[in-house]
């Protein structure tokens, strides 16, 4: 009987233990859910803060590139359109050179070449067209191609509503007999010219870049 109430007498005092230990228990938890729960809210803001700067810095570099980029395009149009007005003009003058980077031929092959060699040239009433390739043979002209003058004549010169040029003109020498076409396009000095010659079928075209005459760096070789 007595171990009965010993026993009951522990029981009762361990519940009351138990009772007395589990709200400091679910104190404790509680603080340590909130401790832990400020310290994922402070790292997400921080985080978020870290985000949202590495954001803003990405946006003014890429701001700042495409400033720059804006420039850079705008002085490019400026200078394009200077070099474009300065050719419409020489056109005019019947003062330009045509200094070619690249040859077609008439099956379509192409030849990138050197443009202080390879150019169409109008000096008033003369127009010297001239070819020279990066060969060991010499050529007619002495470096590596043909060089003919011949007498210019019929120029006549159209501008589009778009500011697109086409001329065209004869050209009659010992070497040459032919038909030239000049299409530039409106806003820059690029340009292309076709040869036609009167007696063949051998159609050149020599892509590239027409300047005045007085800014012209060409080399000439022998002509005919």
């Amino acid at each position: 009987m007595q171990d009965v109430r010993e026993q009951s007498g522990i029981h009762f005092v361990f519940a009351i233990n138990e009772q007395r230990i589990k709200p400091k228990q679910k104190k404790v938890m509680k603080k340590f859910i909130a401790l832990v729960a400020l310290v994922l809210v402070s790292a997400s803001t921080m985080m978020y803060a870290q985000e949202s700067n590495a954001a803003a810095r990405r946006a003014e570099r890429k701001a700042q590139r495409d400033a720059e980029r804006a420039k850079l395009r705008a002085e490019e149009e400026v200078q394009d359109m200077a070099a474009y007005q300065q050719a419409v003009q020489a056109l005019k003058n019947k003062q330009f050179v045509l200094e070619a980077n690249q040859v077609v031929f008439r099956n379509g092959m192409s030849a990138f070449v050197t443009s202080n060699t390879n150019f169409v040239l109008m000096n008033g009433n003369r127009a010297t067209v001239q070819t020279a390739f990066n060969t060991p043979y010499p050529g007619p002209n002495g470096i590596g191609g043909v060089t003919v003058d011949g007498n210019s004549s019929d120029m006549k010169m159209n501008i589009d509503k778009k500011g697109n040029v086409n001329c065209s003109f004869s050209v009659q020498g010992i070497g040459i007999s032919a038909q030239v076409f000049i299409n530039m396009s409106s806003g820059n000095n690029t340009a292309s010219v076709s040869i036609s010659p009167n007696f063949s079928n051998n159609n050149l075209t020599l892509n590239g870049n027409i300047v005045p005459l007085d800014q012209s760096n060409i080399f000439k070789g022998r002509s005919w």
